[in-house]
């Protein structure tokens, strides 16, 4: 897939500060630049999330990358992997999500956080009020919330580089394990 829409210039000094924290400028703010007050507020929120610590990162990293396999952002999947490894994440966890009900790797929180993502992410979602109150009760209410916001955030985001043709940058091509590819339907080739 190309990007539906080019690449905009941006400030020098936002470039530079996106080098110093990636390597290099993420896809998805050079396209979402066109309309530099989206590009903005999308970046203050996403630092705003940063700050959140109800929940654990790694939870919230699982989280995403289930989100952005469902959704098909292989360039979150791409990031999300990256910054996994920089977080001092279980990278042997994190590769994989994109299979988890196969794989036997994941704590039973771990699967339901990784069950809520998606159920969240179906249309219509897909929350029922066993597996909400399950995590409510072992998170707690301040950490559900704030799991709850996070969830919804990455899929505005998943969504947004997924419609704007924005694919994987090469981020996690530095990892040391490869994120395992998501099962396909029954009979289909497993999508990478």
């Amino acid at each position: 897939m190309a990007l539906r829409v080019s690449k905009a210039e941006l400030p020098a000094e936002l470039s530079e500060s996106l080098v110093n924290q990636l390597g290099e400028v993420p896809e998805p703010v050079e396209v979402v630049w066109h309309s530099p007050k989206v590009a903005t507020s999308n970046l203050e929120f996403s630092a705003k999330l940063a700050e959140w610590d109800a929940v654990d990162a790694s939870l919230k990293s699982f989280a995403h990358m289930a989100v952005a396999a469902q959704v098909g952002c292989g360039w979150c999947l791409d990031v999300g992997y990256f910054q996994a490894r920089h977080q001092n994440l279980d990278l042997a966890k994190a590769s994989q999500v994109p299979r988890w009900r196969e794989s036997e790797v994941f704590t039973p929180l771990e699967r339901d956080v990784l069950e809520y993502a998606e159920a969240m992410t179906d249309t219509p979602p897909t929350v029922t009020d066993e597996l909400y109150a399950g995590l409510l009760d072992r998170l707690g209410p301040a950490a559900m919330v704030e799991l709850t916001a996070y969830i919804a955030f990455v899929n505005m985001a998943t969504r947004n580089n997924t419609a704007n043709g924005i694919t994987s940058q090469g981020f996690s091509d530095a990892c040391e394990i490869p994120p395992a590819a998501r099962p396909g339907p029954a009979g289909a080739t497993p999508a990478a």
